[in-house]
């Protein structure tokens, strides 16, 4: 393992296409619908490549915007977060739940030793439309600048930092949308601001570098900084450089950074928007707004998106990683032994967690099941908690949903958590003013805890017969490489 030095998307770039797993494409492409369409198309595929589009339709060739990054590439994702290529999911998670458990803070660098502040825009020379924004899908109300971005918001009262990915919208050449779910801390510090009937200050970064998405993308305890678990992976303090407008740090080696206020009662019509769940959940309606005041932005900018979709091409297993780790470290945090494995599921859309555990004592699933669906990293949206044993791969549905069916008896294993936080753009929740309130199912699918010594035994085979076929595997003209087992009977 090496420590990070991924201050940029730059070198993320240079190291995926090292990969063989980044396409740079030259011809143009329209940013209105058509470089989204092709990122979803793309993203289909099980081994979709991070789409670099150079030529966008009206715009200098100076300005491109990447897509579909890292993507359903485990590879991706270990480059993102400074780990060897290789590893296997639960390996990475297992690091990185580790790694959350350090924290460094961030360091000021000079404006001008910072990238992003090469070119700096102030008041009548601000245009937004300047960046090749994309409208995603055909009922978007708009272009969003922001959808893989980091938010930088400051709480008044105690003057924490925090960092966040909330979608933003541009309504004008210096005014962008400020949409946060409840419970989210951008919310609930702009909230802080204007109770004391100031403006919120707020800093936006675009075309980030994968780390720090990773961060900006989950839910931390409020006191801490997501600067601090970005220098923790890291292993050395995450660059920042202070706001030209607005007192907060802003990541130095972002392409595009911008400086506003946000005003109390202040609104503009803002969306729709096709958002992570795959549907126009939030219909159009009035939102805050940012008064942009400043834009810093390096020479030559990319700006990194996240198509948001049935799908949720293109950051969804790394959000998911994250999510994992986070929920993984929670459980540490608090106590709960035996944790073999946790999985959140990308393509599930954050709504289904797995947790693998080995069994200690009478109540331990029911416990890991309850904690796991209210802790910090997992409480937000997450639907389905489902509890293995350890020989279960949770990584794994196929082996998940095999649990489920020979390990769960529905009357007996299934329990429900009710108005747990939830989010706005959950379709399932209507008439939609019931919203943000939500439910979650916990699903035991372990051997029933007082049968574990008589519990069926699995099929499976012996750990020797398996190491000797995968000795001479390629011998053997079979395709690809010896599967993962997790279990292996040694009787």
């Amino acid at each position: 393992m090496h420590s990070i030095r991924f201050k940029d998307l730059r070198v993320w770039i240079k190291e995926a296409e090292d990969l063989g797993e980044l396409i740079r494409i030259k011809d143009v492409v329209d940013w209105d619908e058509e470089l989204c369409a092709i990122t979803y198309m793309v993203g289909r595929q099980e081994d979709a490549p991070t789409l670099l589009f150079e030529n966008i339709k009206g715009y200098d060739e100076n300005y491109s915007v990447i897509t579909n990054m890292p993507g359903p590439s485990i590879d991706r994702v270990a480059l993102g977060l400074g780990l060897s290529t290789g590893m296997s999911k639960t390996e990475i998670i297992r690091l990185l739940k580790d790694k959350l458990k350090q924290r460094i803070p961030p360091v000021e660098i000079p404006s001008d030793k910072a990238p992003v502040s090469e070119n700096i825009q102030h008041g009548e020379d601000i245009n937004l439309y300047q960046f090749p924004a994309p409208k995603t899908m055909p009922l978007d109300g708009g272009r969003y600048i922001g959808t893989c971005d980091a938010v930088i918001t400051r709480n008044p009262e105690t003057g924490n930092i925090n960092v966040g990915t909330y979608r933003n919208m541009i309504l004008s050449k210096n005014q962008l949308g400020f949409y946060v779910s409840p419970g989210k801390d951008a919310l609930l510090h702009r909230e802080r601001w204007w109770k004391m009937g100031k403006p919120c200050e707020v800093a936006i970064a675009f075309g980030i570098d994968p780390l720090i998405y990773f961060v900006g993308s989950q839910s931390f305890p409020k006191n801490v900084s997501e600067y601090e678990f970005a220098g923790g992976i890291m292993g050395e303090p995450y660059p920042v450089v202070k706001g030209d407008v607005v007192d907060l740090p802003i990541p130095a080696f972002a392409e595009i950074a911008v400086e506003g206020l946000s005003y109390p009662g202040k609104t503009i019509p803002e969306g729709p928007f096709s958002e992570f769940p795959g549907y126009y959940a939030n219909p159009e309606g009035p939102q805050p707004y940012i008064d942009v005041k400043c834009v810093h932005y390096r020479n030559n900018p990319i700006l990194s998106t996240a198509l948001m979709s049935d799908h949720n091409s293109g950051c969804a297993l790394m959000t998911c990683i994250a999510r994992s780790a986070r929920i993984w470290n929670d459980l540490d945090n608090m106590g709960v032994p035996g944790i073999a494995g946790v999985y959140q599921y990308p393509y599930a859309i954050f709504g289904i967690v797995a947790v693998s555990i080995e069994q200690r004592y009478p109540g331990h699933v029911s416990q890991v099941l309850s904690l796991a669906a209210q802790c910090v990293g997992g409480a937000y949206y997450t639907k389905w908690i489902i509890a293995v044993d350890e020989d279960v791969d949770p990584t794994d549905i196929h082996q998940v949903m095999w649990a489920m069916s020979t390990r769960c008896n529905p009357v007996d294993d299934t329990d429900i958590l009710r108005n747990t936080w939830s989010t706005y753009l959950d379709p399932t929740q209507n008439p939609p003013e019931i919203r943000p309130y939500g439910s979650k199912a916990l699903i035991n699918a372990c051997k029933e805890h007082r049968y574990l010594k008589t519990f069926a035994k699995r099929t499976a085979i012996r750990k020797e017969v398996y190491k000797k076929i995968a000795a001479k595997w390629g011998d053997l003209n079979l395709p690809n490489k010896p599967p993962e087992i997790m279990y292996f009977e040694s009787d």
